[in-house]
């Protein structure tokens, strides 16, 4: 499987001579390696009058990104659901598979430095135009697992924690369906504890090849109508995971939620077939943004 992408495309608080906001692609390398730096990852940015905003205009940037990097990306993430049909054309004629998502932390961070460092300072800069980096939709009520790959009451699961220092190793793990990132997205001390749910499961090989056909963004405690931690995906799709059925699950996932928010949002989901063996049918290293 090749590199994935992450792209956006819109409208910037840059004014042209025209009085009118110039857009932009963004298109970065999505870094899974644990320890590389975004910063080091391919990244490609060029910006569109608003005159020439279309698909066309788009596939020609993929192209021309593409030619620069010297390699065809195997997926392009996008996490602007008003730019749908555009930036899903765009991808299509290119020829290159296109994923609405969420998971997309690089693309988001490297947003977030531009909107402060780098559009200040750049000729026709409004700051009247400015809009957040991040978008943020109604999410779907949470809906059962598959029966193919639901566990049953001999599965097991537990909330646990590891130091960041030890997920930098996460590429150097047996791991069968998966993705990390950099732990310097997030800027965490090495000590800092990284709470995550593992599953145990007979079927651990089927529910993470499932799981990998998602776009895993996180894990999130759901309280009311019923206690649940739900399985967030996509741009706005959610899943039952765990059922918190008594006073302990529900107290276990609170703590888990209160860790979260201390590692700046970074959880992970772990898949294995038991607890005895060390290698893991899946295991996601996630972000809430």
């Amino acid at each position: 499987m090749g590199k994935v992408w992450e792209l956006d495309f819109y409208s910037r608080p840059i004014l042209d001579e025209n009085n009118k906001k110039q857009w932009e692609v963004l298109i970065c390398e999505t870094p899974t390696d644990t320890t590389r730096s975004p910063d080091n990852c391919f990244r490609y940015s060029q910006f569109c009058t608003p005159t020439t905003v279309n698909s066309l205009w788009l596939k020609e940037a993929i192209e021309a990104a593409i030619t620069e990097a010297g390699e065809t990306p195997s997926k392009i993430r996008f996490f602007r659901r008003q730019m749908n049909n555009m930036i899903v054309k765009a991808c299509d004629d290119a020829g290159i598979p296109s994923a609405p998502s969420r998971r997309t932390y690089a693309l988001n961070q490297w947003l977030e430095e531009r909107q402060s460092k780098f559009y200040p300072n750049y000729p026709g800069y409004d700051p009247k135009a400015v809009q957040s980096a991040s978008v943020g939709y109604p999410l779907l009520d949470a809906i059962a697992l598959p029966d193919a790959v639901r566990g049953d009451k001999m599965d097991k699961w537990a909330f646990v924690s590891l130091e960041a220092a030890a997920l930098e190793d996460m590429n150097e793990w047996n791991i069968g369906f998966g993705e990390g990132f950099p732990i310097s997205l997030a800027g965490l001390s090495p000590d800092t504890p990284i709470p995550g749910l593992i599953i145990f499961s007979k079927r651990a090989l089927p529910l993470a090849g499932w799981m990998s056909g998602l776009e895993l963004v996180s894990l999130k405690l759901q309280a009311l109508p019923r206690p649940i931690l739900r399985l967030e995906t996509g741009l706005n799709d959610s899943w039952i995971l765990v059922n918190l059925t008594d006073d302990r699950s529900l107290a276990e996932g609170q703590g888990f939620e209160a860790t979260k928010e201390k590692a700046q949002g970074v959880h992970f989901l772990a898949i294995q077939s038991s607890p005895d063996v060390e290698s893991f049918a899946g295991f996601w290293l996630l972000k809430e943004e």
